[in-house]
């Protein structure tokens, strides 16, 4: 199993979330983890925003992968959304975003961070993944999806 798939279980894969906007969206996914993992969703919400503010996380072709550390967290995690409704992202090719993946990593994991927003950048670098994403008609099939992806 790749490094993402261990991170990411099915109650944290959303399809058609209906939010407006990026604050909407964080607070939305904020939920998502309390719920999972009992993490407060205004802190979520928060650190993603405070890390948008540095630049943003939308990759283009409509992806995003917002990035957040959070204090006492042991474990890096992951949450996937398809939007109802594609929302401005600040994506360098101005293209709306509908497709987010959100990692959250502890406070001080700057190695573990990096790498596993490197195997992200390389997941959604390829046509053929981000098209079964797109297609995948429910959170099973996008966990499996996730799954199946191998490294190049």
């Amino acid at each position: 199993m790749n490094q993402i798939a261990a991170l990411l279980p099915a109650s944290n894969i959303v399809v058609g979330l209906d939010v407006a906007s990026k604050a909407a969206f964080f607070g939305a996914i904020g939920a998502i983890f309390e719920r999972s993992a009992g993490l407060p969703r205004s802190g979520v919400a928060a650190s993603l925003a405070a890390r948008e503010k540095l630049g943003s996380t939308g990759l283009g072709q409509g992806i995003a992968i917002p990035h957040g550390r959070i204090a006492g967290l042991r474990e890096a995690m992951g949450a996937f959304a398809r939007l109802q409704a594609p929302i401005a992202f600040d994506a360098p090719d101005g293209k709306p975003v509908d497709t987010i993946f959100v990692l959250l990593v502890p406070e001080h994991a700057t190695d573990r961070h990096l790498q596993l927003l490197s195997e992200l950048a390389q997941m959604f670098s390829e046509r053929a993944f981000r098209e079964r994403l797109v297609h995948a008609p429910d959170p099973g099939a996008l966990a499996q999806a996730f799954r199946e992806w191998q490294p190049a």
